[in-house]
């Protein structure tokens, strides 16, 4: 596929504090003065550049954050949002209106299923959702109304990976617009160079990385971005998902190690994969050639940064997954937590956390077990150790139960 090193891209940026700093300095200010009422006024029109109104409309530290995703993206724009369900949502609502269709990935996250499934039908907006890989279903889907096919690189909670080249040919063939989650392989992947029109991040997660940020953000062209923000009849705008400068700062100081965390939490996941596997564990992993998508997900990548941080295990019941986390979490393994990409490694059980929203009949008709446990890997240095530890823990609540030949 075509590449680029977005991590140059973003290196290359440069942002000088207000006194020289080597971070940009932060506006501390929710509103901006001017030197001449004119000056408000073309502000207010768009017509101002490099002059601030109202921190909803925007602020220095946001634009900063911006750029630079964007860059990362290789979109021409971007806009950074209080959460990754606001960039979602502020995005769907400026593309769709009323009597308008969308067809769906079936497995996504838990919160943009309940989104599409239960808030969107009372905007007269209705959402098929199909199985990504049947290109038949997806164009017998397709209804004279329709304006967006919605995925994610890679799944959540299923790391089922999308074929964002052919799924861009269906939406140029139609006429509609492609809009991807690419929150689980950041750098991995880059959806603008294999046709998305659209790139939506939860910055929360690995692009952040510490777990203290809540953020989310779109790229596409500069025209999509400028209407999302128009005063009058801008989605985000008139929905105030607006970032908190204080959290730009933050999440643009983590964005310049993402390259460094991204290759670690890759090897480390990849490390464990292979060993879960050999062990005869029920794992699934883009990087295992298992994985039914690991040749589509190779085509794809950023061969650099690896098939990601997140792999699955089923544990086959909800109380073996729960006597597992448990387990690992006292032996200091990782946090029995929600979200993803942070520096220790968290787990959960999918069905009765961040897919719980999606109905449990069709959760077990997505594939989603009861045992299901997401992991998120971290950052450990002594990776062996850690798997050595976990393969204890699953010997002792009889998910492991005897010594299998390895390879290792």
């Amino acid at each position: 596929m075509e590449t680029f090193n977005a991590a140059n891209e973003i290196q290359d940026l440069q942002y000088f504090g207000e006194f020289g700093g080597v971070n940009p300095s932060i506006s501390d200010s929710s509103t901006y003065t001017f030197l001449s009422a004119k000056t408000m006024f073309d502000t207010f029109e768009g017509n101002a550049d490099g002059c601030y109104l109202y921190s909803r409309h925007s602020s220095p530290m946001n634009l900063y954050l911006s750029q630079a995703l964007a860059k990362m993206e290789n979109t021409e724009a971007a806009n950074v949002t209080a959460s990754g369900m606001g960039a979602i949502t502020s995005v769907l609502m400026e593309v769709c209106k009323a009597g308008d269709h969308i067809i769906s990935s079936r497995t996504i996250y838990g919160g943009t299923y309940a989104f599409l499934k239960n808030f969107f039908p009372s905007f007269n907006i209705n959402t098929t959702f199909v199985d990504i890989s049947n290109f038949e279903s997806i164009e017998n889907s397709i209804q004279p109304n329709t304006k967006v096919i919605y995925c994610e690189t890679v799944s959540n909670p299923l790391l089922e990976v999308a074929d964002l080249k052919k799924l861009s040919e269906i939406c140029k063939k139609y006429n509609i617009k492609l809009i991807v989650d690419n929150t689980f392989s950041p750098l991995s992947v880059s959806p603008q160079l294999l046709g998305a029109d659209i790139v939506i991040h939860s910055l929360t997660k690995f692009i952040n990385g510490s777990s203290d940020t809540v953020g989310g953000v779109y790229c596409g062209t500069q025209e999509f971005i400028n209407d999302t923000k128009n005063v009058n009849t801008g989605a985000c705008m008139l929905l105030g998902p607006t970032m908190d400068s204080m959290r730009s700062a933050s999440i643009l100081k983590n964005l310049r190690t993402l390259h460094i965390r991204m290759k670690q939490h890759s090897y480390n996941a990849m490390y464990l994969a292979e060993r879960f596997e050999n062990n005869g564990l029920k794992v699934s992993y883009p990087g295992l050639k298992s994985h039914k998508d690991h040749e589509l997900m190779k085509s794809m990548m950023n061969e650099e940064y690896g098939f990601g941080g997140l792999l699955t295990l089923d544990a086959g019941t909800t109380e073996k997954a729960n006597d597992l986390m448990e387990l690992m979490q006292q032996e200091n393994l990782g946090y029995l937590a929600v979200s993803l990409g942070f520096y220790k490694t968290l787990f959960s059980c999918s069905g009765s956390s961040t897919s719980s929203e999606i109905p449990e009949e069709e959760r077990a008709a997505m594939g989603i077990s009861d045992g299901l446990i997401r992991f998120s890997i971290g950052l450990d240095h002594d990776i062996e150790r850690t798997y050595q530890k976990m393969k204890e823990c699953m010997k002792k609540v009889g998910i492991l139960n005897h010594e299998t030949i390895s390879i290792y």
